[in-house]
């Protein structure tokens, strides 16, 4: 198990997606709900949603990465 991503089956408990319906893949699903949630996710080759753990526990923003510094200039556009 990773400490940086959530395993598949937390991604199951955190989307309440188990298995696929409607004509959709389980990762059509998660995707879907994780779109609506409003948590960032990474899609990786196999097509299947990645969460960082960090992004769900809430963890304090000196923790989590910072955004790369930028002139004023350029943030302008």
């Amino acid at each position: 198990m990773s400490d940086t991503f959530l395993s598949p089956e937390e991604m199951a408990e955190l989307t309440g997606v188990r298995t696929g319906r409607r004509g959709k893949s389980r990762e059509e699903l998660q995707i879907e709900w994780l779109r609506t949630s409003g948590i960032p996710f990474w899609t990786n080759a196999r097509g299947r949603p990645v969460v960082a753990r960090v992004a769900i526990e809430g963890r304090p923003a000196a923790e989590q990465p910072k955004k790369k510094w930028q002139p004023k200039v350029l943030a302008l556009g």
